[in-house]
């Protein structure tokens, strides 16, 4: 098992000052001889990629996805503007090497940033395929996020029901996705800050192998999150492990006044979405 720990971190926010606190981890599973996973976890931005492809053309697709989203977040300017560019750089980083060329190469992308340009921070959800962002408030678990995948269009449809869906033989095909020839836009879903939320960032090595119900009971018995990321991964690995396995977990804490001449470290980024 992956050592993991919790990072934290005082965020100056409008209005007050955010405690946040996470971790992340990845594992190759049990029958997989290489981790195509790749994730960025480091405020404002918590990003997990799932890469596919023959030969290597997966691992180079997540990879350079998370390094040109890396970029976004060390320039301190995370938008959807920006991480729309950083996915079009990615696009052509992919196309420039022959050997993830091949079709079916590419990779899944999704996570969430922290916007505090506007008047109230936002959380803002990011998602291209089927890694997933889910979200713990009040007691109950959301799947944020929409898979783009064949399944899930066919559960949209009424065709299949979510129980039949999960263990379906087109399960692994998804429509949309980072890829050499083309670039698409994620979906983006906005939401309000809340204390006491836990998001969990993962690839479907987790979901194939965790329910929404597994999920959020290794959240309700885990309240560090470091704790909570390790125990999902190893319980995953127990279910089979059939593939990588990726996991973030984020935690919102408990807010505290901000002296008014405090400044938000994002202050002069874009706002989500201009």
């Amino acid at each position: 098992m992956p050592e993991v720990s919790t990072e934290s971190l005082a965020v100056p926010v409008p209005g007050g000052v955010l405690e946040l606190s996470w971790a992340a981890v990845t594992d190759t599973g049990r029958r997989r001889e290489v981790n195509q996973d790749a994730m960025f976890a480091s405020y404002p931005l918590f990003v997990v990629a799932d890469g596919m492809g023959g030969h290597v053309g997966g691992e180079i697709a997540s990879a350079s996805t998370i390094e040109r989203l890396r970029a976004v977040a060390d320039s301190g300017h995370v938008s959807t503007k920006t991480i729309e560019k950083a996915l079009a750089r990615a696009v052509k980083d992919i196309a420039s090497h022959p050997e993830a060329t091949d079709d079916g190469t590419g990779t899944t992308v999704t996570g969430v940033f922290l916007d505090t340009t506007g008047d109230a921070a936002h959380w803002v959800t990011l998602n291209i395929g089927d890694s997933r962002v889910y979200l713990l408030r009040d007691g109950a678990i959301v799947q944020i996020t929409t898979d783009h995948s064949v399944v899930q269009e066919l559960v949209a449809a009424g065709r299949l029901s979510p129980e039949e869906a999960e263990n379906h033989p087109y399960g692994n095909v998804i429509t949309r996705a980072v890829g050499p020839s083309e670039g698409v836009t994620p979906d983006y879903v906005r939401l309000d800050v809340a204390e006491g939320d836990r998001f969990v960032i993962c690839s479907d090595g987790l979901t194939k192998e965790l329910t929404d119900y597994g999920i959020r009971h290794f959240l309700d018995e885990n309240a560090d999150p470091a704790d909570a990321a390790s125990a999902m991964l190893e319980a995953a690995l127990e279910n089979g492990g059939r593939d990588n396995i990726t996991v973030i977990v984020l935690d919102v804490g408990h807010p505290a006044e901000a002296s008014s001449d405090e400044e938000s470290p994002a202050d002069d980024s874009s706002p989500a979405g201009e």
